[in-house]
């Protein structure tokens, strides 16, 4: 059945009259990767400035001709409204439509694609570039009466739905004033596969969200909403976005109801007690036994310091916290492993000659039989099992210590893979492992796990950059997890059976470092002082990144 081949889709962000540099960009993708269906482009697609007119005028004389069917949105400024010949949908140039003020869209494959056009109108009339709450109902109305309405394959609109980050990953923009509530309201309705939107030059993807309420409601597909950056932005934003899709209808129920594992609740219903605030549990943190000095003099001079940016954080943390400590000039205690712990900064097993460095909340230690002699691992002082467990300050200082090794090993020409595996574990260890530039690409590395994950019957899934862990593997879930250095993450929630030695195998294959004798730890064991000599090596080539010596 010709139906059931997916279309192969592109999404494009504000264009602002780039005409010409996004069909460069279409050109050397499609060159690269085969040819795309059909070009969707969100947001201000035409530009004010006389180059962009002049640059317009050779589409629109057939001068030149866009490689892709396209079809744009219209007008979000009163000044582009004079590119429309008129709000409804028409053609605007050889391959390029104008999609109209808003209506649905289905494409010859049955594809379903529901657009409004515009910004949200603030005064009556509107404004040609506006839309009303009569537009919405318009497109709405025809659409949800059926019964047979599961939702659209493909959502476009120029403004951002507000809220769309609740239970989510959040944009890396001010959302004070981000996104409009109709919009909103019409996702919520709509129940799109993906909805694109535009308009506030960052490319932001959220995480899948659900349409129903779980053990209530059959399941339904997911939903994707992904905005887009302006076309040839300076920051390099993701401007363009590719995926395959076959259209709902030519679907199998089951596959269309698939849940991806990073799925979270919809962040347009709302919670079914207002008023209600979420409590904290107690926290046992007031029992705990004092921790015992750490083995390092740091120095009368650093611990000051330290305490004293404790206390800086004190007021805000305390109202984070509802005020549960009358004394808020104590430090947190890290909290306390149950036995001996090899990886307590505090405890007696501790192999003190393999630290590296010391900071606050986390500490960078050699790797025992390590991979490469730069191979070091990240953990925090105190006894958290895993990343998810963590508390935010605790965050922020391993997140400084991934950023500061970043850099060091791109000063030696390498790229940083950073894993970690809660299963069988019980301190957290951030493997950090460098690869040399030359050996491979990020491309590769990320491919060498994937293909070693599948074939182990596993399935590794990619999850958006941005994405807190949290979100996806509540504490006591057990996973496994890279980042690459791009800031690209894979994830394995990890069912049974998991090879203990995974992540460093993939890295020891002939792929990655072509090291595979070298995949076990314990075939690498150094004596004591080969240890000390590496370890004291790396503290001396990363004492410039290291941020805990800045007083």
């Amino acid at each position: 059945m010709m139906g059931e081949k997916p279309l192969r889709v592109l999404a494009c962000g504000d264009v602002e009259g780039r005409i010409t540099a996004l069909f460069n960009r279409v050109n050397t993708i499609q060159k690269k990767s085969g040819q795309f269906d059909l070009l969707l482009c969100v947001g201000e697609f035409f530009g004010t400035s006389p180059e962009a007119e002049a640059e317009w005028e050779a589409y629109k004389s057939g001068a030149k001709k866009a490689p892709i069917h396209t079809y744009v949105l219209g007008a979000t400024s009163q000044e582009t409204v004079k590119y429309f010949p008129s709000s409804d949908g028409c053609e605007l140039a050889e391959n390029i439509v104008c999609l109209g003020r808003r209506g649905i869209f289905t494409g010859a494959s049955g594809l379903q694609i529901a657009y409004v056009s515009g910004r949200e109108a603030q005064q009556e009339p509107a404004p040609a570039h506006c839309f009303t709450a009569k537009d919405l109902t318009s497109l709405l109305t025809p659409l949800v009466s059926s019964s047979k309405f599961k939702g659209v394959d493909i959502l476009l609109t120029s403004q951002w739905p507000r809220g769309v980050w609740q239970y989510g990953n959040n944009p890396e923009i001010d959302t004070k004033f981000c996104g409009v509530s109709s919009i909103a309201d019409l996702a919520e309705k709509l129940k799109p596969r993906y909805h694109f939107a535009a308009l506030e030059g960052v490319h932001y993807e959220r995480l899948p969200y659900r349409n129903h309420v779980v053990l209530q409601e059959n399941a339904q597909h997911v939903s994707r909403f992904i905005a887009l950056a302006t076309v040839n932005n300076p920051a390099k934003k993701k401007y363009l976005y590719a995926f395959n899709i076959v259209p709902m209808k030519c679907m199998d129920a089951v596959e269309l109801v698939k849940q991806p594992q990073d799925v979270t609740e919809n962040p347009y219903r709302k919670p079914l007690k207002e008023g209600k605030k979420y409590k904290p549990p107690p926290s046992a943190v007031g029992e705990e036994e004092p921790v015992s000095q750490f083995f390092f003099d740091l120095g009368q001079k650093k611990q000051q310091h330290h305490r004293h940016q404790q206390n800086q954080g004190a007021g805000r943390k305390r109202q984070l916290e509802g005020d549960r400590s009358s004394q808020p000039k104590q430090p947190r205690k890290p909290p306390q492993p149950p036995g001996p712990c090899w990886f307590c900064l505090a405890s007696p097993e501790v192999e003190k000659h393999l630290v590296i460095s010391i900071g606050t909340h986390c500490y960078m230690a050699m790797a025992k039989g390590c991979l490469t002699p730069d191979h070091v691992l990240l953990l925090p002082i105190g006894h958290y099992q895993s990343v998810v467990d963590l508390p935010s300050d605790v965050v922020e200082e391993l997140e400084n210590y991934k950023s500061a090794i970043r850099k060091f090993l791109k000063s030696r020409g390498r790229r940083c893979v950073l894993f970690e595996r809660n299963y069988r574990s019980q301190h957290l260890q951030l493997q950090v492992v460098p690869v040399p530039m030359e050996r491979c690409s990020t491309e590769d590395i990320k491919e060498a796990f994937m293909v070693q994950a599948q074939e182990q019957q596993m399935e590794l899934m990619e999850i958006p950059e941005h994405t807190d862990l949290k979100q996806i593997a509540p504490p006591g879930t057990p996973y496994f997890y890279v980042e690459l250095d791009t800031g690209e993450k894979l994830f394995y929630r990890i069912k049974k059976n998991f090879p203990l030695q995974f992540g460093r195998e993939v890295l020891a294959s002939e792929a990655v470092l072509n090291i595979p004798t070298r995949s076990d730890w314990r075939d690498c064991k150094n004596s004591r002082e080969e240890e000390e000599a590496l370890t004291k090596q790396v503290r001396s080539d990363f004492q410039p990144f290291d941020f805990t010596l800045d007083d």
